[in-house]
């Protein structure tokens, strides 16, 4: 049987049940919903693109072949959330997280903390490059500060995940600012000065709206509170900048370009090494005590590793505060890029998104609606591919083409793919970075997504700027061409 053509019903009937299904899924169980429901909303989605596949002649081994090769696709991700894991596990036994929550409720003033929150991550990530290093550094311990002041994990996360995107958008280290050029034809460096453009305006409103937040709240510090926090700090852990190493270090290896994941699993051995030299007296506390002393101290360790940490305090909350991580913490989150990852690569295999966009370059006129209709095609690659990268690649190919024709530089698709795409990504609970965002953050993007206002400006600014004319470059025109003639074709 001949492969056919999907039609429009076919590639939005997938997306429908998917998104009736997720919808379902928020409803009936709340702040649950990523820990199974949503894995199998995505794999009876799933079985209606295989359905369809099937009618239109695609053979279910090629369709499942897709779908290994898509979930392999993944595994890149998936040894850096399992060291992430251990990473935040060693750091809090380290008392590396601790001390930067120790000095963070010493330091950051709760009127300004949303806007020095989202600063911060900014210049960490594009320091190194990293939305998913910064945010499983500073961002954890930032919670951990927001918990002790007593602020909203929800708005903390959007300015962490404000903050993130913005350096990774605009750092020459990341990768998605190197994918974006490369996919669309343009130079690294012409790409991050075009996206100077739309990215630091929305970077500067979300600074200001997150000032305004943070004074406009009634947000009174609960001094005793923090006193608390402070002294159990002090009391269970040995707090000095020597627990800030480990952070240092590899931030380090991250500006050097030493890849994401050597990177993050060296930090979370150093971590451990911290632990043992540094916070003897609680791995005493904490150690088997029916084994000889360095024997429990390392079975402590290598729990750490796989199980994460915790501590008894005596108070449930701050419990909760200094305990977590550990590679088991993350399988949830792997369960579901791999249920997404799937997904996306069956629509993928049996041209279902593909369709969605030649309908829309069909009604894509002018440059305004072109550049609209790619962010809204990363965007919607975000949701179906549930991965930052193919939302770049897919519509990057598919696009590409149409940006020559009419005339257009490569950098304003280069510079629409990472609006679109790259920091739509952590707005979506089952995209590979909302997932991360959710396991390390321990904050569903359902809660954090209308506080994530970098986010949610960029691509909206841009789309302005598109039907504005404004900083939209065109190509030179051939020799003996007229510039008129040029742009009209």
């Amino acid at each position: 049987m001949t492969e056919k053509h999907p039609s429009f019903l076919d590639a939005a009937l997938p997306l429908i049940v998917l998104i009736v299904l997720l919808s379902a899924s928020v409803y009936l169980f709340g702040s649950d919903s990523s820990y199974g429901p949503n894995q199998i909303a995505l794999f009876l989605a799933t079985a209606v693109a295989v359905i369809i596949g099937l009618k239109n002649g695609y053979k279910w081994q090629l369709m499942e072949q897709a779908m290994v090769n898509g979930i392999s696709l993944s595994l890149g991700a998936v040894l850096i959330l399992l060291s992430v894991g251990a990473l935040i596990g060693t750091w809090m036994l380290s008392g590396t997280v601790p001390t930067l929550i120790y000095y963070g409720l010493q330091l950051l003033n709760p009127s300004w903390f949303y806007a020095a929150s989202c600063l911060l991550c900014g210049i960490v990530a594009m320091s190194i490059g990293s939305s998913w290093t910064t945010a499983a550094t500073i961002g954890v311990a930032l919670i951990g500060v927001a918990s002790g002041l007593g602020l909203s994990p929800a708005i903390t996360a959007g300015a962490i995940v404000s903050g993130a995107y913005f350096g990774d958008k605009l750092s020459p280290l990341s990768e998605t600012t190197n994918l974006a050029p490369a996919v669309a034809g343009a130079e690294l460096f012409e790409h991050i000065r075009h996206m100077l453009w739309t990215t630091v305006p929305s970077y500067i409103l979300a600074l200001i709206l997150f000032t305004i937040i943070g004074f406009n709240t009634d947000i009174v510090a609960d001094f005793a509170r923090i006193e608390q926090i402070s002294t159990v700090l002090q009391q269970k852990f040995a707090i000095s900048p020597l627990s800030l190493v480990p952070l240092l270090v590899l931030l380090a290896m991250a500006i050097k370009k030493v890849p994401a994941f050597p990177t993050v699993f060296i930090g979370a051995l150093l971590g451990a090494v911290w632990a043992v030299l540094f916070q003897q007296e609680l791995l005493a506390q904490l150690a088997d005590e029916t084994l000889p002393g360095f024997v429990g101290v390392f079975k402590l360790v290598w729990h750490t590793f796989y199980a994460g940490f915790s501590v008894e305090t005596g108070d449930s909350n701050l419990n909760d505060l200094l305990s977590g991580g550990g590679m088991a913490s993350m399988l949830n989150t792997i369960w579901l890029v791999f249920c997404a990852m799937m997904f996306g690569a069956t629509i993928e295999k049996i041209g279902l998104l593909r369709k969605f966009v030649e309908s829309i370059l069909f009604f894509a006129r002018s440059t305004g609606s072109l550049i609209t209709s790619t962010i809204a095609t990363c965007f919607v690659t975000n949701l179906l591919t549930a991965d930052q990268y193919m939302s770049i690649v897919m519509p990057g190919r598919m696009f590409k083409e149409e940006y020559e024709r009419r005339g257009l530089a490569p950098v304003n698709l280069s510079r629409s793919l990472e609006d679109g795409g790259t920091i739509t990504s952590p707005l979506i609970p089952w995209n590979t970075c909302g997932a991360y965002m959710h396991g390390v953050l321990g904050v569903s993007p359902l809660d954090y997504a209308f506080y994530a206002f970098f986010n949610l400006i960029n691509p909206l600014l841009s789309i302005v700027y598109a039907y504005l004319g404004i900083k939209i470059l065109r190509l030179s025109p051939p020799a003996g061409m007229p510039p008129a003639q040029a742009i009209k074709n």
